[in-house]
């Protein structure tokens, strides 16, 4: 599916240039013959070649989802939800050779809701980083500079991207980080476990005061609110899932066609495979 931005260049009859690198100097060539005055990267996921960054007359600036320091790199809106911070942000930063690591132009703080998912959080974020792009091009059309300020040396964590073991829930993490990840991986990649041969992908869940003696993964009460599963630390109380091959479903729906007993088990590894060390 083509960027939005394309679509309204094509459209419009803008040219456009789609290299699949910027890293090869015969495929930036095309590039410098065009004179620009600014450059506005938004989720671009790559470093960009001193030469590039060096084009525009008054340089690179990137809409980073997250306040910087905190949460440099791929995955900043899944990494803040996954932590459990009530708020993240848009940075508007001037780009130089360094991983979102440069001077600072504005911020827009964003609250971070109870039930936020990262898909929620992406399209508060879009506005907000909508309008304090526009904001920063119209102070660099009428001033000629854009105010900036050093990073902080302080508070600087990285989101590393979403590698595919990830999305495994391990059961004996404590619920309210197994909450957060259902949150931090919707709508992509979602957060899954092994219900005997049967894959399921878990979307959302509560946190419940209920206590057992039981082993991490099992099921302590099904009820119409939903399955409720011992985790490492505290229950969870799953409210929507998705069988493979299905759409998403309430808990309840799951159960109409399914009914699962007491003590049945949750895994983190499919039937037939060898257990590793806690994720």
């Amino acid at each position: 599916m083509p960027a939005a931005v394309a679509d309204v260049a094509r459209r419009c009859g803008i040219p456009l240039f789609q290299p699949a690198s910027l890293k090869d100097p015969e495929v930036r060539a095309p590039l410098f013959d065009v004179a620009i005055d600014v450059l506005v990267v938004a989720a671009y996921g790559l470093l960009l070649p001193q030469r590039v960054l060096d084009w525009p007359r008054f340089g690179c600036l990137n809409v980073h989802a997250s306040l910087l320091p905190r949460w440099r790199g791929a995955a900043p809106i899944e990494r803040a939800i996954e932590a459990g911070d009530p708020k993240t942000g848009i940075t508007i930063m001037q780009m130089d050779a360094g991983l979102d690591t440069g001077p600072i132009v504005s911020m827009t703080e964003v609250s971070i809701e109870p039930r936020e998912t990262a898909g929620s959080l992406t399209r508060k974020l879009s506005e907000a980083g909508a309008t304090a792009i526009v904001e920063a091009l119209r102070q660099l059309a009428c001033d000629g500079i854009v105010s900036r300020k050093p990073q902080p040396s302080e508070g600087v964590s990285y989101a590393r991207k979403i590698e595919p073991h990830e999305s495994v829930i391990g059961w004996r993490q404590p619920a309210t980080a197994i909450e957060r990840k259902l949150r931090a991986f919707d709508p992509a990649p979602g957060a899954y476990t092994w219900l005997g041969g049967e894959r399921l992908k878990l979307w959302s869940a509560d946190v419940v005061s209920r206590s057992s003696d039981a082993a991490p993964g099992t099921v302590v009460a099904v009820t119409p609110e939903g399955i409720d599963v011992v985790c490492g630390e505290g229950t969870l109380r799953i409210l929507k899932l998705q069988p493979a091959g299905r759409r998403r479903m309430s808990a309840a729906a799951f159960l109409a066609g399914r009914p699962l007993r007491i003590g049945t088990r949750f895994s983190e590894i499919p039937p037939g495979e060898t257990p590793t060390d806690a994720r």
